[in-house]
């Protein structure tokens, strides 16, 4: 079978592919990627025919702000984004691609929705990917209305289609997937980069990252370095693509890495500290670990939400985020067993969920 991916050209939209994309290559199945220009070198490295498709996330803030000027609001800036922007550049691309790729099945995250809408055009089963949280109901409703012109037949929901993925475990379950007719359940499988692992501190260190997007919030990561360096415990900060240099001088107990393999990171870490994005929640949920959530934008702050009405971490948001109060909440996670104990009790609902290669037969069968 042939199986189209596509995904925005950015870490967060590409990683959560990859675990159901490489166990399709291993099954013997031909996968083929559809993504931006930028990552288009980087699908290629990993291995995969790849072809340059839509535009990415930046691009499309650019032109949506150049429409509605500088001083718009989120929601009409997103919404020009999300589903017109971006949608019509992967329709664009996408539309003399498809008669000569010929796929059996496409797989999109969700924020890719024009990959589904032209696949339903063309009579091609399509699946999406969740890899966040629902927008609140009015900022979907408004979404919808702009995204109907793009579906031959309006699907359940805008983005998501008539069918997903979805990896959240039922303890922290999004609602958003309830009204989708076809949901296959997937455990949530971190990607990691084939990067050698830093040298750790001692087990039960705090591990603090703000992700591939965030990293770049440094007046945030060095008010979260000082706060932790306050605290009687070694700290790794995983920096992703961000660069070292910009952090300046950090204390003698904090570690600083670029990309890190961070399942096996997790493993050894005792907290994490981070940004709220999905990837990274669920990584640490599956590792049993209590998080204190700086979000800094898009779903963060749903997820940050969420974890805390779980009880498997807190947040700090806007003005909260100050060196005091990361201090103090950081503390309270270590020292309090309460959060710990809910983290474990999701990890092992985790490690029950079906892993990518069972999920891939059910896709498999279900496309044909």
């Amino acid at each position: 079978m042939r199986i189209l991916f596509t995904c925005r050209p950015a870490y967060g939209h590409l990683f959560p592919l990859l675990p159901l994309a490489n166990a399709a290559r291993a099954a013997g199945h031909d996968v083929v990627f559809g993504t931006g220009e930028a990552f288009v070198p980087r699908v290629r490295e990993l291995g995969f025919e790849v072809h340059r498709v839509g535009i990415a996330i930046a691009d499309a803030e650019a032109e949506a702000r150049r429409r509605h000027g500088e001083d718009a609001g989120f929601l009409d800036v997103g919404i020009t984004m999300f589903a017109e922007l971006l949608p019509r550049a992967t329709i664009g691309d996408l539309t003399p691609l498809l008669p000569k790729l010929r796929p059996d099945l496409v797989v999109y995250e969700q924020s890719d929705v024009g990959a589904g809408a032209l696949a339903q055009r063309a009579g091609v089963p399509a699946v999406s990917l969740v890899i966040g949280r629902s927008m609140p109901p009015q900022v979907l409703a408004l979404a919808a209305e702009r995204l109907a012109p793009i579906w031959q037949t309006p699907p359940a929901d805008a983005m998501l289609g008539n069918a997903c993925i979805d990896v959240w475990p039922d303890s922290i379950r999004d609602p958003g997937t309830a009204g989708v007719p076809k949901v296959f359940r997937m455990r949530p499988t971190p990607y990691d980069p084939e990067v050698p692992l830093p040298p750790l501190p001692a087990d039960g260190f705090v591990y603090l990252t703000l992700g591939t997007v965030a990293f770049g919030a440094t007046d945030v990561l060095r008010g979260a370095i000082a706060a932790l360096s306050r605290l009687p415990v070694e700290v790794l900060v995983a920096l992703g693509p961000g660069d070292p240099a910009a952090l300046g001088p950090v204390p003698e107990r904090v570690r600083i890495a670029g990309f890190v393999p961070q399942a096996e990171v997790l493993k050894h870490a005792g907290a994490v500290v981070h940004h709220g994005g999905s990837g990274t929640v669920l990584a640490s949920l599956a590792a049993g670990l209590p998080q204190l959530v700086l979000p800094q934008g898009a779903d963060q702050f749903a997820n940050a939400e969420a974890l805390t009405t779980l009880g498997a971490g807190t947040a700090l948001v806007g003005a909260e985020i100050r060196i005091p109060a990361i201090e103090a909440a950081a503390r309270a996670l270590l020292e309090d067993p309460e959060p710990r104990e809910v983290a474990r009790g999701v990890a092992a609902e985790i490690a029950e969920m079906p892993p990518p290669e069972e999920v891939l037969g059910e896709l498999v069968s279900w496309a044909r």
